[in-house]
């Protein structure tokens, strides 16, 4: 059975030209980038060849991108390297209640240590209000850290209006932008952040890669300590191969990213117009235009989601689920709770996110098996 995977923004393949370019420093050039001879110099400069390529990704400078393990490391550096920064003037942070774990544990982690955090609500389409920001803003508040757009139900929140008030107070802007770069037209300068997180298998690239823009003028202090590598904030021989396939997958993305775009867009809402037709009693989560373009977060009245998801999955379908069940009990995901979706649909949620090497025929062959799937779970009441 061939397999169908609808479930791109938890990973993504990795690209065949970025594994060509990954190839051969794996097993012929393998010189550390610190080193000064001929095979150092050759790892140095393709270290630095990838990050003008992530930096094109994002418009920014070169000497603006840090590499980092991934996105979690990026998010944690950005975060903790603030807070380290600024903690004998400042100790307030401010985020939302739909952060991705990366930014919300850390966040949380800072609360044992003496910090302030304020989680701001968002609205039934998960978007943060930019007044809520304003509101919350005290003397002590040094960073402002808001997710570009939700994993989950792919709401982009108002970043430019957000980066204005950050601004106008001189308080420090992060972004988790896993979710959206590669997927939607990014740039720092735009979006008005000091710092910003990226992934490399969100975007086809290797996983354990990741990179953090830090806005020329931005202090961090290090989370992690040894050598010099990255301006010091990220200590360790760089990962070559992955640092040359985060890059690789990043210039793919840019080249790619207007015709993919509008591709994905029009193949999931083809995707939803079909489930829709033969299915009842469902709903959509998320902003309705302000959404990422491949991802679709749907629950359904009277089902299990996570058991649609296994039931999928052995037929060969690989999507995600929004809740899970554990010891008899149903987890809502913090998330669709902070959207106050109702119970009856929250706990019935699967989010459908698309990529590259899917299919208008691939939906011929998903939407009939999860209305069937469907309509058994709900027989079962």
């Amino acid at each position: 059975m061939e397999q169908i995977y609808f479930d791109h923004s938890a990973t993504t393949p990795i690209h065949p030209e970025v594994l060509g370019a990954m190839m051969s420093l794996f097993a012929n050039r393998f010189g550390n980038p610190s080193s000064i001879h001929r095979e150092g110099r050759f790892a140095r400069e393709a270290v630095e060849t990838a990050r003008r390529r992530v930096a094109a990704l994002i418009g920014a400078d070169p000497s603006e991108i840090v590499f980092t393990g991934g996105g979690t490391e990026a998010d944690n550096l950005a975060v903790l390297g603030s807070a380290f920064a600024q903690r004998e003037r400042k100790n307030h942070i401010i985020t939302s209640a739909i952060e991705h774990p990366a930014v919300e544990q850390a966040c949380r982690h800072l609360t044992e240590r003496g910090f302030a955090v304020t989680f701001l609500p968002v609205d039934g389409e998960g978007r943060v209000d930019p007044d809520e920001v304003r509101r919350a803003i005290t003397g002590r508040t040094f960073l402002i850290t808001i997710m570009h757009a939700n994993n989950e139900v792919g709401t982009i929140q108002p970043l430019r209006e957000i980066g204005s008030i950050a601004r106008e107070r001189g308080i420090g802007f992060h972004t988790d932008a896993v979710q959206s770069v590669g997927k939607i037209p990014v740039a720092v300068a735009n979006l008005g952040v000091d710092l910003l997180s990226i992934a490399g298998h969100k975007i086809q690239g290797p996983k354990g890669t990741g990179a953090l823009y830090i806005r020329s003028g931005a202090t961090l202090a290090p989370i992690t300590f040894g050598g010099h590598q990255e301006r010091g904030l990220r200590s360790g021989t760089e990962n070559v191969p992955g640092i040359v396939g985060l890059g690789m997958a990043c210039m793919i993305a840019l080249r790619d990213l207007d015709a993919q775009g509008i591709r994905l867009q029009a193949l999931r809402d083809e995707l939803e117009r079909r489930i829709r037709a033969e299915i009842p009693d469902i709903r959509m989560n998320g902003h309705p235009s302000e959404r990422l373009p491949h991802l679709s977060s749907l629950s359904f009245a009277g089902v299990s989601g996570e058991a649609l998801v296994r039931a999928l999955d052995l037929r060969g379908i690989a999507v995600s689920a929004g809740s899970a069940c554990a010891a008899g009990e149903t987890r809502i995901s913090p998330v669709l709770a902070s959207l106050r979706v109702p119970e009856e649909f929250s706990v019935g949620t699967v989010r459908f996110s698309l990529g590259r090497g899917n299919t208008e025929e691939e939906l011929d062959r998903v939407v009939p098996i999860l209305k069937a799937l469907v309509e058994k779970q709900r027989g079962r009441r």
